[in-house]
């Protein structure tokens, strides 16, 4: 995971927050080399723009392990090529190397 907004420490405004210890070394465990800060700005700027619907994972066809025929609920985006999947359309749910499920249009594969 790395930082969207790259912006000089010195740009940045102090916050203070708890953090429960198991939380916070959680936190440095996953963040490696890049500090447990920055990955709470990665993880809070994802919360963000997940809400805002500014989000847009990136994947390719190597990302999918697997895939389940599906039908949207809602309006979707294919996390492959963008495609508007509207609500009652047909879908794949894709199964990510990560772990995720993701939806993508049917007609991304044959892309």
């Amino acid at each position: 995971m790395r930082s969207m907004h790259r912006t000089s420490t010195t740009q940045m405004e102090v916050t203070s927050i708890r953090l429960e210890k198991n939380l916070k070394d959680s936190l440095k465990s996953l963040s490696g080399s890049q500090g447990y800060q920055t990955l709470i700005r990665d993880i809070l700027w994802n919360y963000v723009q997940q809400k805002s619907g500014e989000y847009r994972p990136n994947f390719s066809k190597t990302d999918i392990r697997a895939t389940i025929d599906g039908v949207a609920r809602k309006d979707e985006s294919c996390v492959l090529s963008g495609k508007l999947i509207s609500e009652g359309e047909p879908l794949f749910l894709a199964l990510t190397i990560h772990g995720d499920f993701v939806p993508v249009s049917p007609d991304a594969w044959d892309g």
